[in-house]
């Protein structure tokens, strides 16, 4: 079986080699984020799924309905500016958490409705999932 950084390192190329179109059962809902680690400083970058709201792109600090957050997610909390890839372009960001209130809950419930699976993470934590806006930097 494939630990998350193998798997995060295969979805990863097949994303590059595919310029982000088709892959896996995630189709083209997804994007590559590149933070900077919050303690670390190191980069990281991780796929996550992503849906548009007008001219934003959201993505949710889900890991799945694990207990805690994931660790792009503190990374965008203490660093805002990021670099999303989708599809073939690459460009930077700054990144608005949204950790709770009615904007949280119509992004949150938008993403669900992109992506089906994120309607059962809430049901397997204790924790309300995050959202996060990102925009891009002119």
């Amino acid at each position: 079986m494939l630990d998350v950084a193998d798997w995060n390192k295969n979805t990863i190329d097949e994303f590059r080699a595919r310029g982000g179109k088709g892959i896996g059962h995630f189709g083209d809902k997804l994007l590559l984020l590149t933070t900077r680690g919050a303690r670390s400083g190191r980069t990281l970058t991780s796929p996550v799924v992503y849906h548009r709201d007008g001219d934003r792109y959201v993505i949710a600090a889900s890991k799945g309905g694990a207990p805690t957050h994931p660790s792009w997610y503190h990374n965008l909390v203490k660093h805002r500016e990021a670099e999303v890839e989708v599809g073939t372009e690459k460009f930077k960001v700054r990144a608005t958490p949204i950790a709770k209130g009615p904007e949280r809950d119509r992004l949150y419930e938008a993403h669900g409705a992109n992506f089906g699976a994120f309607r059962d993470y809430p049901k397997k934590t204790k924790r309300v999932i995050p959202v996060v806006v990102l925009e891009r930097v002119p």
